[in-house]
């Protein structure tokens, strides 16, 4: 049951091991958040950071157990177009922030 498949490009697909492991740590990231907010034992300040570091830890947890991205060889283009995108949305969203805030400004 824990076998691991490869692909063309020669990287692993995973185990059901390593798809219980991350989807055990998306629910601990997932639950983490709500608990905070629900009890509301930390200031506004400290929640909202609790919030965006468990959703970045979120993201590596997913791209890791679930899209398989990693630094080794095989994985090197999937990560280098992984983080094309990433600075093509921060362009986009980046970019208009900017204009809706410069034309906020100017109006």
């Amino acid at each position: 049951m824990s076998q691991t498949h490869q692909n063309n490009a020669g990287a692993g697909s995973g185990s059901i091991k390593s798809y219980a492991t991350g989807f055990i740590l998306s629910l601990v990231l997932t639950a983490i958040p709500f608990f905070l907010v629900m009890n509301g034992t930390l200031s506004h300040s400290g929640t909202v950071f609790c919030i965006f570091a468990t959703a970045v830890l979120q993201i590596f947890v997913q791209l890791h157990y679930f899209l398989h991205l990693d630094t080794s060889s095989a994985m090197y283009w999937n990560l280098m177009s992984l983080l094309f995108t990433f600075f093509i949305i921060f362009l986009f969203v980046g970019g208009s922030i900017w204009i809706m805030h410069s034309m906020h400004y100017r109006m």
